[in-house]
């Protein structure tokens, strides 16, 4: 079992001082995962940044929690998953939806199970999709910017599910009654 250190306020680099003060205010709590990557600051930076973005993007919260529960799922990330079911249910995101994604199983709308079924797709085959895939992507609704939206929140995801692999993060309290394994 690997482990980084998680940062306090007092402890963090200078430069990470200040985002995890904002932290700590937007969250009402210092999430275990910004401690670890407050060890990195230009990370950190990154991250929020790209989270911040990506909650921006065209995607309402249903389609936004499709594409962060189901790349923190095929990662298997024990950490990601908890809070993005808590996440959820603050977005007011259908039950059924959060747990259709934490079981692998199908969405019953099938405009959110075709951006599921895009997001596995860039996700096992690393951006390697078919014209096919493409084309159901689109029927079902979507164009060429949510193709490229899911690569950001793709991106904002790998810095957060590889970091808790290697860091093994602790679930932050509030999310541990959503504890999740595959």
């Amino acid at each position: 079992m690997t482990t980084l250190k998680i940062h306090d306020i007092d402890s963090a680099p200078e430069k990470s001082k200040a985002l995890l003060e904002q932290s700590v205010k937007a969250n009402g709590m210092l999430p275990g995962l910004h401690g670890v990557l407050a060890s990195a600051p230009e990370l950190f930076e990154a991250y929020q940044t790209l989270h911040k973005l990506f909650s921006e993007s065209s995607f309402n919260n249903e389609e936004l929690t499709v594409v962060w529960q189901t790349i923190n799922v095929e990662h298997e990330c024990h950490y990601c998953v908890p809070a993005h079911t808590g996440i959820a249910k603050m977005m007011k995101v259908d039950d059924a939806i959060t747990e259709a994604l934490r079981n692998e199983t199908p969405l019953e709308n099938p405009k959110l199970e075709a951006l599921r079924n895009l997001t596995l797709s860039i996700v096992r085959n690393r951006g390697h999709v078919t014209q096919a895939e493409l084309d159901a992507f689109y029927a079902a609704g979507y164009g060429e910017r949510q193709v490229l939206e899911i690569i950001l929140g793709l991106s904002q995801k790998v810095i957060s599910n590889y970091t808790n692999h290697i860091a093994n993060t602790p679930v932050d309290a509030p999310f541990q009654k959503f504890a999740w394994k595959k």
